[in-house]
Order: C-alpha cells, then structure tokens, then sequence
C-alpha cells in the first residue's frame, strides 16, 4: 500500500499459520519497521498495489527510490520449488516531489532514472522464494547449517545480482536482530533459466539450463574487458546444466515427476584474466591493448586462487586464434598461467576460427579428444534423495572454464559440445541411456537441446554486445548454414553501432544499479566537455547526407548541371567529415560517464593526444596490437 507518508509491505502466505509481519517505509526519514498485520487500517488515500518481491532500494538526488517487482512470470519448477522470471518492475520514490532540485538536478534525475529503468528492461531477471538460483545444486549440497539459513544469507555473493540495491534491508537486518526483515530481502539473478519435461527411452526427466552472470566487473563488451585488482574478470558466467528425474516406477503409480534423482554440470566463462581492453574508436576493430599493471600477477592469482577454491582445477580452453589479431591474447595469457606454475591449472588453446574453418564444426570433437581424460576425472553431481536424507554419489571435481575475445559465440559453441558430452555420461550412468547409446540420437530431445543452448547464448550475449549470439544456427540445428551466416553479419553490424554509440550509457547502468557509482550532489557528471566542433559535425554530417539523397531525387531538369554540381561539393564535404571522424574517432564514442574507463586518456589517433607509448611488434598484424607499460 502507498501513502503520502509511508510504503506499507504486507506479505502474502500460502499457510496461514505462518505469522505475517508488516514492513513500514516511512517516505520523510526513510526508517524501516516491522509491525503487526492487524496495525494496518487501509483508507481512501491509500494506493493498493500487488506486488511480487521487493528489487531493492536505490538513492538518487532527490532521496531514495523502493524498486518492486509487479510482473512475473512462471518459468517452470525444480522439484518442489517455481522458479519465476521478473518482467515488470516499478520505481517508487520515497520523496513527493522533486521542487528542491535545481534545473540541473532535475534533469541529471531523469537521466537516472532513465539509466535505471533501461537496464531493467533489458535484463533477465530470476528468483525463487524458495530455491537458491545463486547456487548449483553441488554448492547447495556442501551448505551444511547454512543450507537451513534465509536465502540472502546463504546466496553466492557473486550471483546475488540485487546485493546493493538489497543493502538498506540487509544492514537494518542485521543491526537490528529483533527486526528480521528476511522475508523481504529476495535474491534475484541475472542470466537465463530454462525448465523443460523430456522423454528419453520411456523415462520422464526434466532438463534445465541456469546461467548465472557474476555482478562483479559486469558491463558492456568494450568498456568491460580483463580483470581487476581483486581478481575479478569481466563478463563472467557459470552454466549449470541440470536433469531430474526418478528411480524406475517399479510398477508404482506416480502422477507427477518429483526429481529424486538431481545430476548437474557446471561450466565457467569469463575474459582473458589478462590486464587488457579494446579501445573504441569507430572503426570496426578497435585498437587491442595489453596493460602492464604492478598487479598484474597479484590479480590472476586471486582469480584462479577463487575459482580453484570454488571450482577445484581449472581446465582454460582458449579459442581465440593463433595469429593475426588475436595473437597477443592467448600468448598473454599462458604467459600468465606458466607465471602462476599452478599444478591445479591446465591451458589448451584450441584455434577455433583454424580447426573449424570452411564450416567444419564437427572438429570440435577433437577439442574433447583432447580433454576427456580430465573430463572423465572431472565428473559431475549426482544425488537421489530417500526417505531421510539426500545421498551424494558423486560431486563434479574441476571445471572448464572456456573463452574466447568476447567470451560469447565461440564459447557458446563449444559449452554446448562439452554439455553434451556430459549428459551423455550422466544419462547411461541412471539407466536412461545404454552404455552404447549417445544422446545426439535421441532426435526428438536433440532438437529442445539445441533450441535451450541457443536461447542461453542469446541471454548472455545481449546484456554484453548488444545483439544476439552469433553461430547460433550451428547450436540450434548442429549445422552451420549460409543463412545463419547472414544472421551473424546482422549481429555484427548491430554491435558495431551498440559499442560505439549506445555502450557508454548501457554502462553507467550497470554501474549504477550495480553500485559502482553512487549518487551525490555535485558537479553533474553528464556534462558534455567535448568542443564545439565535435558536437556539431555528426549533425552537419547527417544534414549533409540528407541533402545529397534529396538533390540525388530531384527529377532532370535544366539545372541538371548545377544540381550535379551541388552533389559534388556535398559529396566531398560528406567525405571530409567522415573521415575527420575516423580520424578523431574516440571523440565521437558515446563513452560512460559515471566510471569512466582508466584507459580512456590513451587517445591513440585523436591529435590531441600527447601520451607517449611504448609499441611490441609482434606479427605482420601488429598494428592492432599494443602493450602498454
């Protein structure tokens, strides 16, 4: 319920046993309460809302803003619990209006605001009021006591998306234990979730996709590349992939699959763990940039130090190619591995662009080849529960984690593969599957197989390039296709105009739902500061093409010459302008403004510019590659 004074919270249960307590956001001071159900009298000023999980609390110039969750959507259920997918949210403001603010202010309000709600629109959101999406089911099994604690407490930092926004209930929460405000403090994860019923041989199963994207160093594709201090990488991801399903019926009548039987296998992606990025500039490839950083070592080893702690030992497959512009990356990150001289780390560099060339993808298998014997070793998760307790028969004991540049298309094909791979040996080892039989000859399953990792690698390369994945023919159909090929020149192009000019404001709502950035009176930091002239031209440019299209439509007449004339002169001007872009061209990125890139003062074309840096050539392409010291 909204009043003029307070939001007012009141839980609904499925059991009316459970005693219901009423959360008061009093909108003057921003004080949280708890109070009893029966204290609430609602009266005509009071706006009644239906809302399914609090998102969390923001603060922006004019105070703080609740966020709720208004639209949800079932997606399916994992054994007794429904796990739902966010779509509609709506931002309350604590304050009644905004008359303190000046003209500024105001405007810098809305630009917030703007930032906030694009993101969640365009996110994919999941939770569950009772199942711990931040998890995999391994994790959730070595829980031990804090398996029976709230959700929020025993969520993997990592995946708990809405943490910061979720700080104002954990901290009061946490001061006050008399208040626990648990019950209102949901989790939410950002990524993908598929839930599905199958039938393979006669035995019902329910197969499901979670993708989980790491909160920490999350952004878009160029402005988020590397690693940090603190070891985190950009732009990763844990897939699980998950079967349920039950012990043979035994001539038992059951009406409902309940998943006794839980197998799960999980895979990691994320950037080179590398100092590096790649600095928009207009063209279509940027300038790559590998970064001598004082820390650089430091980091990769908190990196691999957490995910070996997490994950057991690392199996690193590389993609990315072993010449030309791609080059430096993979020479610079198992120069950083054999640096570690880690015995739980193993680096493959698997050329996929070489060995799949000519749309001979099936040579993916000889990447598995490769591996199977840690595959094999590595295993996967399999428990069944029975009448008392949960029986772990086996637990997955390292992990793959693969990449490529962008840690997208390429990954997204070979994580299907090693999936497959995977479920074949869980399925023959419950009985489903004989010990000869593959999965890819169940034709029925293969094709909502398919279709499931495909629409994974759309969720997760969306919030990063902009577009959809590419190569998605191959993952849907296990062919690729000349039509899927003019798919991924689409996606190209729509990424080309999402990282030059749409990225900047994409990041700054990542770092600000994210709390990278907070909110303070002050100088605005959406001032423009760029000159006159580079404001002006992209319009005189647009002007200019205008004018050509509208003289190139004229009909012939006896000013035919003078209007060819014109045309000339306007052409040579549209050229003039397009390439002083070019030239000049990080001026004209739409870069972020909250956290502006570290990197950003290198301006390696822009005459501007006076950095002095140090050029490694390295291979006939080493105009794309640069170290940095």
């Amino acid at each position: 319920y909204a009043t003029n004074d307070s939001y007012i919270l009141v839980p609904y249960y499925l059991d009316p046993t459970i005693p219901a307590h009423t959360l008061v956001i009093n909108r003057n001071t921003g004080s949280l309460v708890l109070s009893d159900r029966e204290s609430l009298v609602p009266n005509s000023n009071t706006e009644a809302l239906t809302i399914f999980g609090i998102f969390g609390v923001i603060k922006l110039l004019s105070g703080e803003y609740l966020i709720v969750i208004t639209g949800r959507e079932r997606i399916g259920r994992l054994g007794k619990h429904d796990i739902f997918q966010a779509d509609q949210f709506r931002i309350l403001p604590f304050a009644k209006n905004n008359f303190r603010l000046s003209g500024q202010q105001a405007q810098d309000e809305k630009r917030y605001l703007s930032l906030v709600e694009s993101l969640l629109k365009s996110g994919a959101y999941y939770f569950s009021y009772t199942y711990d999406l931040t998890h995999s089911l391994q994790r959730q099994a070595q829980l031990g006591d804090l398996g029976s604690k709230p959700l929020w407490q025993r969520a993997d930092d990592r995946f708990f998306w809405n943490r910061y926004l979720q700080s104002k209930l954990i901290n009061f929460t946490v001061n006050n234990p008399d208040q626990d405000l648990s019950d209102f403090i949901l989790p939410v994860i950002f990524g993908f979730v598929s839930i599905s019923n199958a039938r393979i041989n006669n035995r019902d199963i329910i197969f499901s996709l979670i993708s989980r994207r790491s909160r920490h160093r999350a952004g878009t594709r160029f402005f988020s590349r590397g690693i940090d201090d603190e070891g985190n990488v950009s732009n990763f991801n844990e897939t699980e992939q998950l079967v349920l399903l039950d012990p043979p019926r035994d001539g038992r009548i059951i009406t409902s699959l309940e998943g006794k039987i839980k197998l799960s296998y999980v895979q990691t992606r994320g950037s080179v763990p590398v100092c590096w990025a790649q600095i928009t500039n207009i063209k279509y490839t940027p300038r790559l940039q590998i970064m001598d950083s004082p820390n650089k070592n430091e980091a990769v080893r908190r990196h691999f130090d957490e995910q070996t702690k997490i994950y057991g030992k690392q199996i690193l497959v590389h993609l990315a190619n072993k010449t030309g512009y791609e080059y430096p990356m993979g020479e610079a990150y198992e120069k950083a591995v054999k640096q570690l001289d880690d015995p739980r780390l193993n680096f493959y560099h698997f050329d996929f662009h070489h060995e799949c060339r000519k749309m001979q993808w099936d040579r993916i298998q000889i990447l598995i080849d490769s591996i199977e014997e840690e595959l094999i070793q590595q295993s996967y998760f399999h428990s069944e529960e029975s009448e008392n307790n949960n029986v772990v028969y086996k637990s997955q004991t390292s992990v793959v984690r693969t990449n490529c540049m962008d840690c997208l298309d390429r990954t997204n094909v070979v994580q299907s593969a090693l999936a497959k791979w995977m479920l074949t040996q869980q399925l023959r080892s419950v009985g489903v599957l004989s010990n000869k039989e593959r999965i890819e000859e169940i034709g029925d399953f293969m094709e909502r197989f398919r279709n499931v990792w495909a629409d994974n690698a759309d969720a997760i390369s969306l919030p990063y390039s902009g577009s959809g994945a590419m190569k998605t023919d191959y993952t849907r159909t296990g062919k690729r296709t000349k039509q899927g090929a003019a798919m991924d020149l689409q996606s190209a192009i729509t990424r080309y105009f999402m990282n030059n000019f749409m990225d900047g404001s994409r990041q700054d709502a990542y770092d600000l739902l994210l709390g990278n950035y907070e909110v303070e009176l002050g100088v605005s930091p959406f001032i423009d500061n760029r000159s006159f002239q580079v404001k002006i031209i992209p319009q005189i440019l647009v002007a200019c093409i205008i004018f050509f299209l509208f003289l190139y439509m004229i009909p012939k007449s006896e000013f035919a010459y003078l209007i060819r004339l014109i045309m000339v002169i306007d052409f040579i001007a549209i050229t003039f302008l397009i390439r002083y872009i070019v030239v000049h061209g990080t001026d004209f990125v739409n870069w972020p403004c909250l956290v502006p890139p570290s990197y950003r003062h290198y301006q390696w074309n822009n005459a501007t510019s006076h950095q002095k840096i140090r050029k490694t050539r390295r291979h006939s392409d080493s105009e794309h590659g640069e170290k940095i010291d």
